[in-house]
């Protein structure tokens, strides 16, 4: 470290999909890299994904009870302003006694009352946004806090233009040199070298729409000679153990989760993803070929804007979710069957990823806290 200061106390909050988990996760570890002793407290919403997440890539956590509102009227909605009063005299609570240096919101339903009650106490605070529509959270603590991260360019219409700037997604560090480790993907999915892999990869809770389009389509995958890594999530994921069973020693493998994602990107010839934030920022940095079926139950469609960012410039190509039953499975056969547009599509999505993201987001924060 070049100059002598004493270690770092930051809290990072927010949560509830793993698009806002891993950047979270991304960020406190490069903290850790650049200050070993730093102290990191991570803030999320009792109940969700970050609460068990977290803890297993080495973090503590501490709940708050919030939630979203529903689209229709539930006693959650009533209980909402509750909800919400709760969570800002607990943030408080928690930012007296941790006394945090500055802290960070990656969106999700926790970092709404934390960032309120830390600018409150006028804090240095940073968001990180993820997508190319930016969620309400996001919008609403832009106003109060001193920086705002962005991954995709042109975010004046959501953002104050000064606090703006443009580092790219985090992404866990062991997906950057993915590509490096081939040899031990194959031994780890127990599938052949010789042989084109597809993965799929419906985002953390799995994709209704994906999962049925490969049940129609898998013995044409299996005929055409492919092999298939399939991230169902825990829904579908008994479903799909019968069809593992039955086209056992041929190739289809079936997980409700994968937690060795680069393993997963480093055997793949051909990827069919969601467009979640998260995910586009990995398949830039991999570089692979892939087929994006936008999720439409999402705000604001954002998906479909992330989606388009990278087919705008050649380096994706779009199924929509309403066409994937009849046209997913055909456009990912006739993409693994391609190698020339399987290599453009590869050479277009790479100039698009930011691998310095993590790093540029901390020394946005480190020049806060100084």
């Amino acid at each position: 470290m070049p100059e002598q200061h004493k270690p770092y106390r930051v809290i990072i909050s927010g949560g509830g999909t793993g698009g806002h988990i891993y950047p979270a996760v991304a960020i406190a570890n490069q903290l850790k890299a650049i200050d070993p002793e730093a102290e990191i407290l991570f803030v999320g919403a009792k109940g969700r994904m970050e609460m068990t997440k977290v803890p297993e890539a080495g973090y503590k956590i501490v709940g708050l009870w919030i939630s979203g509102i529903q689209r229709r009227l539930t006693l959650d909605n009533l209980s909402f302003p509750l909800k919400v009063l709760s969570s800002i005299k607990a943030s408080y609570k928690i930012i007296k006694e941790f006394n945090p240096d500055a802290v960070v919101g990656v969106g999700g339903y926790a970092s709404g009352p934390l960032l309120y009650a830390a600018t409150s106490r006028k804090i240095p605070a940073l968001i990180q946004e993820q997508n190319s529509y930016a969620g309400i959270t996001n919008k609403l603590l832009s106003k109060r806090v001193d920086k705002v991260c962005v991954a995709y360019p042109n975010m004046e219409a959501f953002f104050p233009a000064d606090k703006l700037i443009l580092t790219g997604n985090p992404v866990r560090s062991d997906i950057l040199d993915s590509n490096s480790k081939r040899e031990e993907a194959l031994a780890h999915f127990g599938i052949e070298a010789g042989k084109k892999t597809i993965l799929v990869i419906g985002g953390s809770l799995g994709a209704r729409t994906i999962n049925q389009s490969i049940t129609a389509g898998l013995e044409q995958i299996v005929q055409a000679g492919y092999q298939l890594i399939w991230q169902t999530g825990k829904a579908f994921y008994p479903q799909a153990q019968e069809l593992e069973q039955k086209y056992i020693g041929r190739g289809v493998k079936a997980f409700d989760f994968i937690k060795r994602m680069e393993l997963a990107y480093a055997a793949a010839d051909v990827v069919i993803s969601r467009a979640g934030a998260l995910s586009i920022s990995e398949l830039c940095l991999v570089g692979k070929p892939a087929v994006l079926v936008p999720s439409p139950n999402v705000a604001e469609d954002h998906q479909t804007k992330n989606a388009m960012a990278l087919v705008q410039q050649d380096a994706a190509i779009l199924v929509r979710d309403q066409n994937s039953g009849e046209k997913l499975v055909q456009t990912a056969l006739q993409l693994a069957q391609d190698e020339q547009e399987q290599a453009r599509l590869s050479q277009n999505i790479l100039k698009m990823g930011k691998p310095n993201a993590a790093a540029d987001i901390v020394n946005e924060l480190i020049k806060l806290i100084k």
